[in-house]
């Protein structure tokens, strides 16, 4: 039997159980839109962890009156950094800072500093300097090994001298190693508008950690045409790692040159053999010279690495340390050998040559 009291249990009842609908409804629905907010199209976040971490890099060249022999400084080039350690290490490209006597940076806090240039690498187009600040806000480090192509990014750089500026894109490509533009090359590709002045600027992740330093551009009209390319931060700080404690990168070097071979030029040269690198050059009294390698060669394989292009070569090479001994398998006519080479350090002058 039905009771007043049974009526009034069932109506509390029901009125709990909406009040706790709504409850979840109202729970769901702000996850989704903080969902929404952080998976969408807003980088809000990300920018904000970088912004005080990336630089403007100002630098200026002495230059002489030829009528009264007067020194002025003028301005000769802008670019961008980022803050890599609270210590005041900063990295940058080194086209930014090549041929200045003076460096300034500009914090994102309006703080200006002149920079101590610690060293640079040509070969790969960076360079580090030190600032001498307190409260620096160094950047969040990524593993660029981890990317993928089509992972989202962000630029932050000084594009133009205008002044910090955040642009998104994704990973184009990986590995682009044929561009033409370093000696070393292991460029990230993207399609984040990268502009003069972005030079040695972050790229940085959906998290806002640096996975890349901007180093150029590829462009028909000097501005940006979709196509950027970066510098894997793993392989930027271990560049960074050597010159602070060398002054200089270290690099193994053989003393020789090589290019790719394939079906056709095994063809066309009559060899016995349609892969492996064929030795064009060797360096008198080089380390590949002092091995016993000639002029013809075919190098089918390095330390045990097989299928190696000319660029990957060159990479393994100069990876090497100074006074290593490694096995290189090749070829001569119709006769195969192997030697042990002992790697040398990588003259300033020979950074084209393995």
């Amino acid at each position: 039997m039905i009771t007043p009291y049974t009526l009034n249990s069932l109506k509390s009842r029901n009125s709990l159980v909406w009040i706790l609908l709504g409850l979840w409804l109202g729970t769901a629905l702000l996850f989704w839109q903080h969902y929404q907010r952080e998976s969408g199209q807003s980088f809000a976040s990300a920018a904000a962890k970088t912004a005080n971490s990336v630089v403007n890099i100002y630098t200026f060249t002495n230059q002489t009156s030829p009528f009264n022999h007067n020194s002025s400084q003028t301005i000769t080039n802008l670019g961008s950094g980022v803050i890599i350690s609270e210590d005041g290490y900063v990295l940058t490209n080194h086209h930014v800072i090549q041929g200045a006597s003076t460096v300034i940076v500009s914090l994102n806090d309006k703080r200006q500093t002149r920079a101590r240039m610690i060293g640079s690498d040509p070969a790969t187009d960076l360079a580090v300097l030190k600032i001498d600040l307190d409260n620096l806000s160094p950047i969040l480090l990524g593993n660029s090994d981890h990317l993928m192509v089509g992972d989202q990014i962000l630029a932050i750089g000084n594009p133009f001298g205008i002044g910090q500026t955040v642009t998104a894109g994704i990973i184009s490509a990986k590995g682009r190693d044929s561009i033409g533009l370093n000696t070393y090359e292991n460029f990230l590709q993207t399609d984040a508008a990268i502009n003069p002045g972005n030079s040695g600027g972050a790229l940085v992740d959906l998290t806002g950690r640096l996975i890349g330093i901007s180093s150029a551009i590829y462009s028909s009209s000097g501005g940006s045409q979709g196509i950027g390319f970066a510098t894997p931060i793993n392989d930027a700080i271990s560049i960074m790692k050597s010159i602070i404690k060398h002054g200089s990168v270290i690099r193994g070097y053989l003393g020789l040159q090589v290019q790719e071979n394939n079906p056709q030029v095994a063809t066309a040269l009559n060899l016995p053999v349609e892969n492996g690198l064929i030795v064009t050059s060797v360096v008198p009294q080089g380390p590949a010279a002092k091995a016993g390698i000639r002029a013809g060669d075919i190098l089918t394989s390095i330390e045990k690495r097989t299928n190696l292009s000319a660029q990957d070569a060159q990479q393994l090479v100069s990876s090497l340390k100074p006074g290593e001994r490694i096995s290189i398998m090749g070829i001569r006519g119709t006769q195969s050998y192997i030697i042990q080479a002992l790697v040398e350090k990588l003259p300033a002058m020979q950074a084209v040559e393995q």
